[in-house]
């Protein structure tokens, strides 16, 4: 049943999805990591492939950036598609000064101060916490693989944070600088999960940070990147 902004059928969608920001990063990851993968959405470029890992059905489908867009995608992902649980993967920057470049995040929760809820039910929520039987099995499948995986509370904003004029100001008007990591989607997506019943969870690579200013490698962005795909992969089967 396609929507204004997905052209697949329901069966073209797998229960469980991976979204990462990127259209192009979906087609890399349908390419490298999916057995059969077929492209089943291109409607504004936005590309989604459903295929399998292990024998597992698992759609890719990008958000775009930002909260409207991925509350778009994730909402009509979960209320025509029947899409059950959905893991952003995608990168992050980080305030916090034991957090360091390349280090892989698994968000508890995000505060936002966006007017996305207020719009849409009228209700005003600073902080939306993800799914715990999500983060479970990505966290005892982290362990398994040996993978440090950090935990902790996201900001999400509605602005590029390296943009701003003044980033420690920028810093500053958030409440809790124990927050590991700063991007742009986790609060929409954890919001529609919750407001429709359904889970959600997001998987984070750190490729900025205020206190490391190294520049990293595109073979580096990419290994770092290749190791949170798999363990978002290996945690759904």
């Amino acid at each position: 049943m396609p929507t204004p902004h997905i052209e697949s059928n329901k069966e073209d969608i797998a229960k469980v999805v991976l979204m990462p920001g990127d259209p192009l990063r979906a087609k890399y990851i349908a390419e490298n990591f999916l057995e059969n993968a077929k492209l089943i959405n291109s409607v504004r470029n936005m590309l989604g492939y459903t295929g399998t890992y292990k024998g597992k059905k698992v759609t890719v489908f990008a958000s775009g950036m930002g909260i409207p867009s991925i509350g778009i995608y994730s909402y009509e992902l979960y209320n025509y598609y029947d899409v059950e649980k959905i893991i952003r993967i995608g990168t992050c920057g980080s305030f916090n000064k034991d957090i360091k470049l390349l280090d892989i995040i698994l968000s508890s929760g995000a505060y936002c101060k966006s007017y996305f809820d207020v719009l849409l039910d009228g209700v005003d929520v600073d902080f939306v916490q993800s799914s715990g039987e999500l983060n479970r099995l990505i966290m005892n499948k982290s362990k398994e693989k040996n993978i440090d995986l950090k935990f902790g509370k996201t900001i999400t904003s509605d602005v590029f944070d390296l943009y701003c004029d003044d980033i420690e100001k920028f810093r500053d008007t958030f409440p809790d600088l124990s927050f590991l990591s700063v991007e742009m989607e986790a609060f929409g997506l954890f919001y529609i999960a919750k407001k429709l019943g359904k889970e959600a969870s997001c998987l984070m690579t750190v490729v900025d940070s205020l206190y490391d200013k190294h520049s990293l490698t595109s073979e580096e962005r990419e290994k770092s990147l290749n190791e949170m795909i798999e363990l978002a992969l290996e945690s759904i089967i």
